[in-house]
């Protein structure tokens, strides 16, 4: 039996997911100029390594972005204001949730001008709604820089607790673990 961790056994592109307010999706050829915007951004990319230039972006984000297993997109009245994705981490950055750096691990992007209302949370847990439906008990992972009040403060909010600190990108780093709940019978 091998210890490797494969793609989860679920459809994809799952069919579009709603929420109250936001429709998380596939990503189209509409959605374009929003990845650049971003990739680009210095206040999106802050703890992130800092904005790639926009005539690199424009020369180098396909013409239909993101389409991958694991990343939504998130729409608002028919517009991506964000991005969240559920990628299984490589054994590079290997963890003590799971010594083999199999764990998904939770990210997202939202445009500057969405943040504060809520949104990231809202599609966040729709994604992990669908992962634990999709794989059932597996556990999900978050890092973010400590200094990041805003990513600290989502995840708490999601339930995430922590697993771990430490040091990465000359900061120190943080990585919560989150965990389906099921009902006890």
């Amino acid at each position: 039996m091998s210890d490797e961790i494969t793609v989860p056994p679920a459809p994809w592109p799952p069919a579009p997911i709603g929420t109250e307010r936001l429709v998380l999706r596939e990503s189209e050829a509409r959605d374009r100029a929003a990845f650049i915007e971003l990739f680009a951004s210095p206040e999106v990319n802050a703890y992130l390594g800092g904005p790639r230039a926009r005539d690199e972006l424009e020369r180098a984000v396909p013409e239909v972005p993101g389409r991958r297993f694991g990343l939504f997109v998130v729409e608002l009245d028919g517009a991506m204001i964000g991005t969240v994705e559920l990628n299984h981490r490589d054994a590079q950055r290997r963890s003590r949730v799971r010594p083999d750096a199999g764990e998904a691990e939770l990210g997202y992007l939202f445009l500057p001008e969405t943040w504060g209302r809520g949104y990231a949370a809202e599609a966040c847990a729709a994604a992990l709604g669908w992962f634990a439906d999709s794989l059932p008990g597996e556990p999900v992972v978050l890092c973010t820089q400590t200094a990041n009040d805003r990513s600290m403060r989502l995840a708490a909010k999601l339930g995430f607790t922590e697993a771990q600190l430490f040091e990465a990108w000359g900061a120190e780093q943080w990585m919560g673990l989150w965990s389906p709940v099921t009902p006890s019978d």
